[in-house]
């Protein structure tokens, strides 16, 4: 998993994310299938980072599948803290890891029908 990583490519999908300018959260309705209660804990997730150090805050599934944290301000964001978002990403990645796996799986099995990942796990 990586954070921080700003690239353009189309084929990366926003699962979910929030945005402390316009006090919005975002969840991808293509992931519906998703358990209510991961939909829920990620809400939280989203909603809690930007409201501790404000900008936007986004869980992007890479063409891969992996999961990818990422955190951006606006340039005259004089009050988002930088440093906090660092840290506060490594806890959720720390403190969420096995949702995070999960939801790499997910995606894998049944976005990309990645049949690979079934026959490791047998």
């Amino acid at each position: 998993m990586m954070e921080n990583k700003k690239v353009e490519n189309d084929k990366r999908i926003v699962l979910c994310g929030a945005n402390a300018y316009e006090q919005k959260y975002y969840f991808n309705e293509r992931f519906a299938a998703i358990p209510e209660s991961i939909k829920e804990e990620l809400h939280i997730i989203c909603v809690l980072f930007t409201e501790e150090v404000g900008g936007i805050f986004t869980i992007v599934f890479e063409e891969d599948g992996s999961v990818v944290l990422e955190t951006n301000a606006a340039e005259d964001d004089l009050l988002y803290d930088d440093i906090g978002s660092g840290l506060l990403v490594n806890e959720i990645r720390r403190n969420r890891q096995e949702m995070l796996e999960s939801l790499q799986l997910y995606y894998r099995v049944f976005i990309l029908h990645d049949q690979s990942v079934l026959e490791e796990m047998d």
